[in-house]
């Protein structure tokens, strides 16, 4: 694709974001380029997994890595694509102490026609420069960021696997990196971006329904928090709550919230729900974005594909425990499954809530939408032709 023709597409993917309000604006900062990007190619390649070795999730990585460096003196420095390598850190780096840590997860596939594209970017730089503006971290142009990942991708594109269910997964993080013990804004930064190719997230099958711990004195986000943003904070406190699902037999968590129990997340992904409506209307309903919800890119995928076919109804709702269970009891639940980036569409067969266990009858019902939804993304991600959800590489 041309440079001009490109930037076009960028530029009407690419929206401005408000500012926060972080006390005074030297969480600004110059940009910078593409066009500045150096390359150091490495001079040690590792050995590329074969075809037919199991890629678990982040544990392989490529041979290099997009580093961008900011102070708040001298601004961004030039980027450069560099060989990988660990990084080296003050013992008092602020995102060590303070979690002032921010990150995000998009993919490349390899398609049928063998050329690279990411999928739905333009979502990830928006929401990776909402959470930067929640810490006061520094700002960027969102533009020059995704073209210094394509072309980060562009350079490893080899380690980009082409096998059923694979993928290259892309990792951006920004840290602060102020060597003081003092809380506040940072006046040092770093923005590195790391590539793996992956399988599928889940191990075994990744039409292997999961079963839930719903236990509401276990709270992920709350209102006025920042459950909405992708920051590590949100993810670290998780797992004793994961382990405490395996403890009772179950492999993830479904997040409750408040008084009325209200279903929020399911471990890491969004949650949907498909069933016939108590008014008699076939339904296929998430929670809104109402400041606890992550605004996931394959949950916005899967409302975008839904609408467009108009079948049924699609809404952004509140759901509780109680209704979810009445329509159990009336059967009128379809489906319940989750959906993320690195999972992408995952079926819930059964929900352990105040002791008792609810079987969900999604595997009996197909699960018909949750295999359409993986044939409408599958046909998108590795089709052999250009789709507007996609970037090439």
């Amino acid at each position: 694709m041309a440079a001009a023709a490109l930037g076009q597409i960028l530029a009407r993917k690419l929206f401005p974001v408000p500012w926060l309000l972080c006390g005074s604006r030297r969480c600004m900062s110059s940009n910078f380029k593409a066009a500045d990007l150096q390359l150091q190619v490495t001079q040690r390649p590792q050995r590329k997994p074969s075809s037919n070795e199991q890629l678990l999730f982040g544990k392989t990585f490529t041979d290099h890595m997009l580093m961008v460096e900011w102070s708040g003196t001298t601004g961004w420095s030039p980027p450069r694509i560099q060989p990988f390598q660990n990084l080296t850190l003050h013992p008092a780096c602020s995102a060590l102490h303070y979690s002032l840590q921010l990150f995000e997860g998009m993919k490349a596939y390899k398609g049928r026609d063998q050329q690279v594209r990411l999928f739905r970017p333009w979502l990830n730089m928006d929401r990776m420069l909402r959470s930067a503006q929640r810490l006061c971290l520094p700002s960027f142009d969102k533009l020059e960021l995704l073209e210094c990942i394509r072309q980060l991708i562009e350079v490893d594109k080899d380690w980009v696997p082409d096998g059923a269910g694979t993928s290259l997964y892309v990792r951006p993080v920004l840290i602060g990196n102020e060597p003081s013990l003092g809380v506040g804004a940072v006046t040092q930064a770093l923005l590195f971006v790391i590539l793996c190719p992956v399988g599928s997230y889940f191990p075994g099958d990744a039409m292997t329904p999961v079963s839930l711990l719903a236990d509401p004195k276990f709270v992920r986000a709350w209102v006025g928090g920042v459950g909405d943003y992708k920051l590590g904070g949100n993810y670290g406190p998780t797992v004793a709550v994961q382990k405490e699902a395996q403890k009772q037999g179950c492999e993830q968590v479904l997040w409750l919230y408040g008084p009325d129990h209200q279903l929020t997340e399911v471990g890491t992904m969004n949650i949907f729900v498909y069933w016939t409506h108590e008014d008699g209307v076939l339904e296929l309903v998430t929670p809104p974005l109402d400041g606890i919800i992550l605004p996931g890119v394959v949950r916005q995928s899967l409302l975008d594909l839904a609408q467009t076919w108009g079948e049924f109804r699609v809404a952004e709702r509140k759901i509780t425990m109680k209704e979810l269970l009445r329509a159990l009891g009336e059967g009128r639940v379809r489906e319940v499954f989750g959906s993320g980036t690195a999972c992408q569409v995952c079926p819930v067969h059964r929900i352990l809530y105040e002791g008792k266990q609810h079987h969900i009858p999604t595997m009996e019902n197909g699960p018909e939408l949750i295999l359409r939804f993986q044939k409408e993304l599958k046909a998108i991600q590795y089709g052999a032709s250009a789709h507007e959800w996609m970037l090439p590489v």
